[in-house]
């Protein structure tokens, strides 16, 4: 079994700089893809960011040039650092890694639990 654990959500000020974490766990050969996807009351879920375990990444546009998404393939770790964040920004903010649990070569996506952002003064 596969473990994925959001942290570093909470209230946030406009303008803040929060860094969310998220660590996948378990019985895992290898992570491809990690990636961080947020859901606001009343809307559908919405990519923010993923990187691939090369480390490319691709953003939405909403966070582009606010968003930094990074990752340690050793500690099968991905980071979100958010910068200038608005109240727009406010969701739950969800982690998913795509792992390979056998080592033939494929895969299945695992979600995290989520991490609530509150951007307000």
């Amino acid at each position: 079994q596969v473990q994925v654990v959001e942290s570093g959500g909470g209230l946030v000020q406009p303008g803040g700089s929060p860094r969310l974490s998220c660590a996948a766990s378990g019985s895992i050969f290898r992570i491809y893809s990690m990636g961080w996807y947020r859901q606001a009351p009343g809307k559908q879920r919405e990519l923010v960011a993923v990187i691939t375990s090369s480390g490319s990444t691709n953003y939405a546009d909403s966070v582009k040039g606010r968003a930094a998404i990074s990752r340690d393939n050793a500690r099968n770790t991905v980071y979100l650092q958010m910068n200038s964040l608005k109240p727009e920004d406010t969701a739950v903010y969800y982690c998913n890694a795509d792992v390979d649990v056998t080592g033939w070569g494929t895969a299945r996506v695992y979600w995290g639990q989520g991490t609530q952002v509150t951007v307000s003064s």
